[in-house]
């Protein structure tokens, strides 16, 4: 056997595990009992910690370093994966074991600490656990080494290829342009606010509408589900198995709907990957700024699209007699308002990457050590007050509202605006091809998912992001079709 075969047949059997337990986190986030969730965690741990045993076993490295040495480099798509394994490899067996440990103690209790933090506005009560957090990401970057600055290698971790430098290129130049533009959006959508009818819009209802939409776009329920949750997300539990969740407010639909197309997004990426690849690079995602782009097209380009509510509008008021006397320019407005928003979260569009830029910078010179985790509450409200205009009341709408540092994720924010960056010039692209832009025009958007299974989906994780755009889109990576995309709608 040659061993690039031993070597994909370990991964797949890496895949049941990590399966098994995206099944089991999948039904904690859903449907699992209150009084099962301390097995729940035993049996997850069991499963992570066999998993890491077979990707970091002396069978494993073996049989990768042969492979290595056997392939001629013919193959692109067997060079791919081997160059991801050797990746992933490289970053697991650089850490201690002592550090992955005190990573994971360190960080359950940093987000017990910061749940009570943002609930009590407290910084005090996180500070310290934030301090360690920080003190294990930097650890981490020193074992996993960086050309420049310890922030390099966290964010490999979740972008292929970029850095610290990379991504400064890419977004520090819009902080002035979406400044710019977000404060106009805001101030033209304050000219003519325009409210949703506060409903009712019962659930079971909004279920059905859903579930209309999502099948229209070309996800597929014979492979897929939507369920209910508090946290929204998707994830993908194996080969034709993709499960989309949501929330539902019955006095707003569009929360739940906007939420369905996200995560529909999401979806049909996971549903466009290589199923006979799953477990293998080939037929994973490369970054999450590609992952995010799928969410934030079908979300914003399509859904918030007039074409999408000229098919969509009279459906939902059908459905929901509430809104049967609204027009659709009226409903456009209401659903494409800019405001200014302490919270992420709760962020439209126009505003949205301003809040990432926000945690970029601090995040830089958090891992540089430019800024103490003393400051950074004061920090933050500096960041903000000069690119929002006014300062958060207190540090739970400020520096304490996102989870993503209690969890070790420094680096991951960048992701999202990557996500809306790349959405933009995908769509732009794919809406040059005739037949696509004809019949996004009626709101057919089967010819637009065809399009992102072939230039993207398809490919897996055997080129880069930026190659990936370049190849999709036949030009280099850049914000210009985003920039452009927002003045459209909000200008």
């Amino acid at each position: 056997m040659h061993a690039a075969d031993r070597l994909f047949e370990l991964a797949r059997e890496r895949a049941l595990l990590t399966s098994a337990a995206s099944v089991l986190g999948w039904d904690q986030e859903t449907y699992l009992p209150l009084r099962g969730v301390a097995w729940r965690a035993r049996q997850l741990a069991w499963l992570s910690a066999r998993a890491h045993e077979l990707a970091t076993s002396r069978e494993w490295l073996a049989t990768l370093e042969e492979a290595e040495v056997q392939n001629d480099g013919a193959d692109p798509v067997l060079s791919a994966n081997l160059r991801e394994f050797r990746h992933e490899t490289d970053r697991a067996t650089r850490l201690p074991v002592e550090l992955v440990a005190r990573a994971s103690e360190t960080s359950s209790l940093a987000k017990q600490a910061w749940a009570e933090a943002r609930k009590k506005s407290d910084f005090s009560i996180f500070r310290d656990h934030l301090d360690a957090m920080v003190d294990i990401a930097r650890e981490k970057a020193d074992h996993w080494g960086y050309a420049t600055e310890p922030y390099d290698a966290l964010v490999a971790g979740y972008e292929r290829g970029a850095d610290t430098a990379k991504l400064s290129s890419r977004l520090d130049p819009l902080r002035d342009p979406l400044r710019e533009l977000a404060a106009q959006a805001v101030a033209r959508s304050a000219e003519h606010p325009v409210d949703l009818p506060d409903g009712p819009y019962p659930a079971d209802t909004q279920r059905r509408l859903n579930r209309e939409i999502a099948e229209s776009v070309g996800f597929d329920f014979e492979a897929g589900r939507i369920d209910t949750v508090t946290h929204p997300f998707c994830t993908g539990l194996g080969p034709y198995d993709t499960r989309l969740t949501t929330r539902y407010r019955e006095n707003d639909f569009t929360d739940s709907l906007f939420g369905v197309l996200h995560e529909a997004g999401h979806g049909l990426y996971d549903q466009g990957l290589p199923a006979p690849d799953f477990g293998l690079p080939a037929g994973s995602p490369i970054s999450l700024g590609i992952h995010e782009s799928q969410s934030r097209l079908w979300e914003n380009h399509v859904g918030g699209s007039r074409a999408f509510w000229e098919r969509w509008l009279p459906r939902a008021a059908a459905l929901f007699p509430c809104l049967a006397p609204l027009g659709l320019d009226d409903f456009l407005a209401a659903v494409r308002r800019a405001e200014f928003s302490c919270i992420r979260v709760e962020a439209d569009e126009a505003t949205y990457d301003l809040h990432i830029l926000l945690r970029f910078d601090l995040e830089r010179r958090i891992m540089r050590g430019e800024l103490a985790v003393d400051d950074i509450p004061a920090a933050w409200n500096d960041g903000f007050r000069e690119l929002f205009g006014f300062v958060p009341p207190d540090d739970a709408n400020g520096c304490l509202q996102d989870i993503h540092w209690a969890m070790g994720g420094f680096g991951y924010f960048a992701t999202y605006s990557l996500g809306n960056i790349n959405a933009a010039q995908l769509c732009a692209a794919a809406r040059l091809d005739p037949v696509v832009s004809a019949a996004c025009d009626k709101a057919d958007y089967l010819p637009l998912l065809g399009w992102m299974r072939e230039r993207v989906h398809r490919h897996g994780s055997v080129h880069f992001p930026d190659d990936l755009v370049r190849r999709a889109t036949g030009a280099d990576p850049s914000t210009a079709d985003y920039l452009a995309h927002l003045k459209r709608r909000y200008l």
